[in-house]
């Protein structure tokens, strides 16, 4: 692997007659190599060894992609790896696919983010001389065809340093004149729900640059913008967590000598995080919503497009099971598991209840029920009362400050309104999971509930 620090022309062979393929590309970003799961692990250590080995899978089935497809280049628009990472098993196994498609006569194009900034790995292992990672100066690779085809220009620019405040656009170089421009940025755009906003700047901007394909990277949420200019986010090839949920995958583009663009998406995840609506009311007892969450799991690996599924239920809606679905917590994450098992390839990370009681049930006149009067004077008091508000707004500042850096957007985040509806629906759920265990000890309520 090679820094870039002056410009270089690559020569390719290109078929002749009508309008031909100038160039092919896989685009990519944000791989994340190695990166920790430990939450995972300590939930299921099964379940964490196949998360934890799923980035690496993810980057092989682009290096398959790349290879099957017989492309020109591999472009990876920052965040390869998750850190400063010394690890040298991560940096053989980068060397040994860098070696696969240099092998492919495939060249790779790298720019750093803001997680692998400051990473020493790229420079432990050699790399094929086809690797090319740009430095923190912008500068640009021209790519000439034989035979008068279109040329192509990429263009990149990395990260000197892991926080990157101001847009890096304006320092990367003019378009080439007479070639294909692919520009090459690791960017927040405008801003993302989940993301550092790093080198800013806006979809117009990069419009009006004047290079026709921008392959972005950063936002782990896929996004084409098309256009004179195409921009493309292409998001993360592997989910790490819920809130990376969905299939994950790579674009391949092919450029024209017309100088039009063509697009596709690959899938490349190993395996997909997905919320599992399970809607309850209506569900009379518990072997109601048993069924339900059955057919909810069975719909969600249906339509899974990764060989695996990691699922969490998200119980919902009035049921005269709602204490008891709290109360044995454990007993039906065990019948989720089961059907987890039965699907095929399928995992329950967890289950989200936020199930209610019906209305007429919470009526102590018509129930005559001490837990349930109990319960009305929880929800009509203690929880809106100002002193529990502030308690348990204290509590909850003092234990984030005490949670690692990267849990510190939990429960709401900086945005204070979201903190606050966060520690609330905690403290209700709280409230309702306690009379629930008691319903189950004491054995009041009405028989079913």
């Amino acid at each position: 692997m090679h820094e870039y620090a002056s410009k270089a022309a690559i020569f390719i062979n290109f078929p002749d007659g009508g309008i031909s393929v100038a160039f092919r590309f896989v685009h990519s970003a944000d791989i994340h190599l190695d990166s920790p799961l430990r939450s995972l692990a300590l939930l299921n250590p099964e379940l964490g060894k196949l998360i934890g080995n799923a980035t690496r899978r993810a980057f092989q089935n682009i290096v398959d992609l790349c290879i099957d497809e017989k492309v020109d280049a591999l472009v990876l628009a920052g965040d390869l790896y998750d850190g400063d990472q010394t690890s040298m098993k991560t940096a053989k196994f980068f060397a040994n696919e860098m070696n696969r498609l240099a092998q492919a006569g495939a060249q790779v194009f790298i720019v750093r983010g803001n997680h692998d900034a400051e990473t020493k790995i790229s420079n432990q292992l050699t790399m094929p001389a086809a690797v090319t990672v740009f430095t923190g100066r912008a500068d640009f690779v021209e790519i000439r065809a034989k035979g008068g085809g279109l040329p192509v220009a990429i263009h990149g620019m990395s990260f000197s340093s892991p926080t990157v405040s101001s847009s890096l656009l304006p320092k990367y170089k003019a378009p080439v004149e007479g070639a294909f421009n692919i520009g090459v940025l690791h960017t927040s755009l405008t801003g993302a729900d989940g993301h550092n906003n790093y080198s800013p700047c806006t979809l117009a901007e990069l419009q009006a640059f004047g290079y026709r394909y921008w392959a972005l990277g950063h936002v782990h949420k896929r996004a084409v913008y098309n256009g004179a200019c195409t921009v493309v986010m292409p998001g993360n090839p592997q989910g790490r967590d819920i809130n990376e949920s969905g299939p994950k995958s790579a674009t391949l583009v092919t450029i024209h000598d017309d100088g039009s663009v063509e697009l596709e998406e690959r899938f490349t995840s190993i395996a997909e995080f997905v919320r599992i609506p399970v809607v309850v009311e209506g569900c009379g007892d518990w072997g109601g919503v048993v069924i339900a969450m059955r057919r909810a799991i069975e719909k969600a690996r249906g339509v899974a497009r990764s060989n695996h599924l990691v699922g969490r239920i998200m119980l919902s809606g009035a049921t005269l099971a709602a204490w008891d679905l709290r109360a044995k917590d454990l007993l039906l994450k065990a019948e989720a598991d089961s059907f987890a098992g039965t699907a095929g390839n399928t995992w329950i990370e967890s289950i989200d209840n936020a199930c209610t009681r019906p209305t007429a049930l919470a009526t102590i006149s018509e129930t005559g029920d001490t837990l349930a009067e109990l319960m009305e004077e929880i929800e009509g008091g203690v929880l809106s009362s100002p002193a529990f508000v502030m308690e348990t707004e204290e509590i909850a500042t003092e234990l984030l400050k005490a949670l690692p850096r990267e849990c510190h957007g939990a429960l709401g985040g900086s945005n204070e309104a979201a903190f606050k509806a966060e520690i609330e629906k905690l403290a209700r759920e709280g409230a309702e999971e306690v009379l629930a265990r008691l319903r189950v000890d004491t054995g009041a309520g009405t028989e079913g509930y």
